[in-house]
């Protein structure tokens, strides 16, 4: 990847051309698995002193940094909407505190949760089993390339392309692929699963992913086999 001309930096490139959109704020169902993406605008109105809140996550709320405050809130609320609307249970009574390796932890049995929030958006995923959601915006298309030798196998350059949408898409997949496994991009994590197609995304090791587009963001989702992430 070293040798492939960078995306102009900063650009954001609408993603809607390579890959379907997916609406901002409606469930999306794939898979046995439930997805939905806010604009963080629209969550940042009503995140600040939110009563969806329960006290041991109001306590982990005042535990992080201010800035990472309206963020945490933010994700807390779209998981909670989704569940709400999966299981039928009240948003309020729903719970989503963090595991020692912090990851999400739902209160609700048998589901699993995960959440990705950048400058723009924040996505949220519940399914039976492992899963992981990432968004990337296309404007990051740099630093991905930059990440490339880090994260990518040899030969997945090839399949991935040097584009701002297709290397977006690359790093989203990596990243909910990793998070599914309850693990992180540091390491050989990110190695230990490939990338062999992205139109249509198809990974490895019996992952199945979804990559959508919303404007200048890519949003992916991978579901693991059943043994990933049960530590």
């Amino acid at each position: 990847m070293a040798d492939v001309p960078a995306p102009v930096p900063g650009l954001a490139v609408s993603a809607g051309a390579v890959f379907p959109s997916l609406v901002p704020g409606r469930v999306h169902r794939w898979g046995g698995a439930a997805l939905v993406l806010a604009r963080r605008a629209d969550l940042d109105r009503i995140a600040s002193g939110s009563p969806l809140l329960t006290p041991a996550e109001r306590q982990v709320l005042h535990g992080l940094a201010p800035r990472r405050r309206a963020q945490w809130t933010a994700g807390r609320i779209l998981a909670k909407a989704l569940v709400a609307e999966v299981t039928g249970k009240r948003a309020d009574g729903v719970e989503i505190l963090p595991r020692a390796d912090g990851s999400p932890r739902l209160s609700v049995p048998g589901l699993r949760l995960s959440l990705s929030h950048t400058a723009g958006h924040v996505a949220a995923a519940v399914a039976a089993g492992p899963v992981g959601v990432d968004v990337c915006e296309t404007s990051r298309a740099p630093e991905v390339l930059r990440a490339a030798d880090h994260v990518l196998n040899p030969g997945e350059s090839a399949v991935v392309g040097h584009d701002a949408v297709r290397l977006a898409a690359a790093w989203a997949l990596k990243e909910a692929a990793v998070k599914a496994g309850r693990q992180g991009l540091f390491g050989e994590a990110p190695r230990r699963v490939r990338i062999l197609g992205l139109t249509p995304p198809a990974l490895d090791g019996g992952h199945r992913a979804l990559v959508r587009a919303a404007g200048a963001a890519v949003v992916a989702l991978v579901l693991a086999p059943p043994t990933a992430g049960t530590r």
